[in-house]
């Protein structure tokens, strides 16, 4: 493909990328608020309000390292598909810690763990579109991540797999905190890196 181009096309996939990932960003901080204007509405939960802080950094990190798609030579319509199936994945993972109607369950914790079983498999999901994201932005991206990356993806999926298993709080506490953990762990150690 002629490098001006790709390089021209590179925008409008972004801004394509960016609006459903404001939806998904858009998702939480409207729960959010309406947590704060409604705070008797429903049991706050430990859990689900970290979920929402992971959501919501996974979301901002997702669109800080998809500056190095600028990079990519060769677009097509799959790779533009699988970006955007990509933002969609983490858009229903956004929507999917804020219901519209809470009505039928006891609060934000109890819809969670019922609904654990697709959070985390379009989580697992979302690992294995990263492996993939990350193979699109060639060797070099590759590269820069070294064993951790070889390890931090199998991981992912077999903790996917316990969280879809049980419904202890006390291990899905333990899950998201581990997450945060280590997303700021990554995010600080390449803060200084675009893409």
């Amino acid at each position: 493909m002629d490098p001006q181009l790709a390089s021209q096309l590179f925008p409008h996939v972004r801004i394509v990328m960016g609006m459903v990932i404001g939806l998904g960003i858009t998702r939480l901080l409207g729960g959010l608020a309406g947590m704060v204007q409604h705070p008797n509405r429903s049991p706050i939960s430990a859990v689900h309000l970290l979920w929402v802080g992971s959501m919501l950094l996974k979301l901002i990190h997702f669109w800080w390292w998809q500056f190095a798609l600028f990079h990519l030579d060769s677009w097509t319509f799959g790779v533009f598909f699988f970006l955007i199936a990509y933002t969609i994945v983490l858009f229903l993972l956004a929507a999917l810690l804020f219901p519209d109607n809470l009505a039928e369950y006891a609060g934000y914790e109890d819809f969670f763990l019922q609904r654990r079983r697709w959070f985390f498999g379009l989580f697992a999901v979302s690992l294995v579109f990263d492996l993939i994201d990350t193979m699109l932005k060639g060797q070099a991206h590759w590269d820069r991540f070294g064993v951790e990356y070889y390890v931090q993806v199998p991981l992912g999926l077999a903790l996917c797999a316990l969280a879809i298993w049980t419904a202890n709080r006390w291990f899905h506490l333990s899950l998201v905190g581990l997450q945060l953990i280590y997303q700021l762990s990554w995010i600080s150690r390449l803060f200084n890196t675009v893409g």
